[in-house]
């Protein structure tokens, strides 16, 4: 099969590697209909992380080919929606919540789904079926619910966000974007969202952004704080990873509130831990349990309450995947969707 492979850090090439086949009884092999580009696969491009000859990707959907004599709740012919984290729904963390967390736990990353196929272990607890086939113009949104969609609802659940609120979200990728669109689904009275760009500003604001601030830093933290009285957001997604996105997004929240924070952290970000003491806020996130949301959130798309695959600004066929991760390094695209 057909299937991207970063050979080293911004060497990207459509390659062949061996079908996926049934291994364990709890697998399933599912025909990809689309997958996509995602902020983190940027690391690796940019030289952050080892690459070397890798398998990409980590969001997708698709339909179910053949499943393992241990699997009941897909089957060959359903279309699927999963997790970018393997978990068995079954163990004491995946029933608490976190399937992300999962003792089985494994990053779909490792198995590459920039691809045609791909094997899912533990398909019953990673994944979703959709009530039926859907059209081709829903598949752009339940492709984001695999990953930035769920990544922005737990970000936006994680800081507690609700009725009455001000939510401010540091980061303009598509998970920010996303966070701006739980945001409002789970009531904010008001939504502020941090970019510099238009085309994101516009797109925040289709969301439900009600405001934007432009500033970034102790700066945009200054902006949050005049913006409410001086008191700070009741809540804050955060959704870049650095040190300065994590400070601006503590220095934004008011006392006793939330954030909620997804961006991945990389080697050399510190967190300077007298700020956060003498802040006084909770701070909650990580790999989001994105299997905990999908029904919910596949039903939203299905009803079209929501359209997160807007998010998708250049769509490619998997042969131009070189071109689509060009297209994210230079901020050309917000995300960029991969057919097949």
């Amino acid at each position: 099969m057909r299937a991207v492979i970063m050979d080293a850090p911004r060497q990207i090439t459509v390659g062949e590697r061996e079908d996926p086949r049934i291994i364990e009884p709890t697998d399933a092999v599912i025909r990809l209909t689309a997958t996509c580009i995602c902020g983190s696969d940027l690391w690796p491009y940019r030289g952050v992380e080892p690459a070397d000859h890798t398998p990409m990707g980590h969001e997708y959907v698709g339909v179910v080919e053949e499943v393992g004599a241990s699997v009941t709740t897909v089957k060959p012919g359903d279309f699927v929606v999963g997790s970018f984290v393997i978990s068995c729904g079954v163990c004491e963390i995946c029933r608490s919540g976190y399937p992300s967390k999962c003792i089985h736990a494994e990053f779909v990353a490792g198995f590459g789904t920039q691809a045609e196929k791909a094997r899912i272990p533990h398909a019953d607890g990673t994944l979703v079926a959709t009530p039926g086939m859907p059209d081709d113009g829903l598949v752009p949104s339940l492709l984001a619910a695999s990953d930035v969609l769920g990544t922005g609802w737990f970000a936006a659940d994680a800081a507690q966000v609700g009725p009455g609120k001000t939510v401010a979200v540091v980061g303009d990728g598509a998970v920010g974007l996303m966070g701006v669109l739980a945001a409002q689904q789970l009531g904010a009275e008001r939504i502020i969202a941090m970019s510099r760009h238009a085309d994101r500003q516009a797109l925040a604001r289709e969301y439900g952004a009600t405001d934007i601030v432009t500033e970034r830093g102790a700066e945009g933290a200054a902006r949050i704080k005049e913006l409410t009285g001086g008191l700070g957001a009741h809540s804050v997604i955060e959704a870049v990873g650095t040190e300065e996105s994590v400070l601006q997004a503590i220095h934004a929240t008011r006392g006793g509130g939330h954030i909620g924070f997804v961006g991945v952290a990389h080697e050399g970000v510190q967190l300077p831990l007298d700020q956060l003491f003498f802040a006084e806020v909770h701070l909650h996130g990580g790999p989001a349990p994105v299997r905990r949301y999908l029904p919910e959130l596949i039903q939203k798309i299905w009803d079209r309450e929501i359209d997160p695959g807007k998010v998708f600004d250049l769509t490619l066929p998997l042969d131009q995947a070189a071109e689509g991760y060009a297209a994210m390094h230079e901020r050309r695209a917000i995300k960029v969707m991969l057919t097949l």
